[in-house]
């Protein structure tokens, strides 16, 4: 089930590789690996996806890709992962990882607004920047490990209750 359900989402790796803005990159392209669909494939994209999520740097969907290349998983699964924190999802997700870093270096929780200026930025970074990258280098470890661990253990789940159909069938 998840192997289908994956493959349907994927795209495709010969328009990717014909796509003549990646042409740059074919040679990295070319690897077979990173277009397999596997367990230790796909639970290597999620570790790697859900890590990226966590860095709190506008090029994670790079990044990504760059991890997914080195590590040799799945690399459309490992980009489309960091869209985890989106939008939508990364005022709540990277001020849990501040409470997170803030927590694990015992410091209190201050109070903060935001304004968009370089000023702002750089003062706020002063004082929050310690906890905030340490939150999200602990939630980044942990959900690539709880992300690696649950992909491997549906995928074996999911193999052996195929497995078991077939055998059940064959009586």
């Amino acid at each position: 089930m998840p192997k289908r359900l994956l493959q349907r989402i994927m795209p495709d790796p010969e328009q990717l590789k014909a796509n003549k803005n990646l042409r740059f990159l074919n040679r990295w392209l070319q690897d077979g690996n990173i277009w397999r669909l596997n367990r230790r494939a796909a639970a290597g994209a999620f570790a790697v996806g859900l890590f990226i999520a966590f860095v709190p740097l506008p090029s994670q969907m790079i990044l990504a890709a760059i991890g997914a290349i080195l590590l040799r998983v799945n690399l459309p699964l490992s980009v489309a992962l960091v869209w985890v924190s989106n939008p939508l999802t990364m005022p709540p997700l990277f001020y849990f990882c501040y409470r997170v870093g803030a927590t694990t270096l015992r410091t209190p929780a201050e109070q903060f607004s935001f304004h968009l200026s370089w000023e702002w930025f750089v003062t706020t970074m002063e004082h929050i920047g310690p906890p905030f990258l340490l939150g999200c280098l602990i939630c980044g470890l942990i959900s690539a490990l709880v992300g690696y661990v649950a992909i491997s253990q549906l995928w074996k789940f999911s193999t052996l209750r195929k497995y078991q159909k077939r055998r059940k069938l064959r009586r």
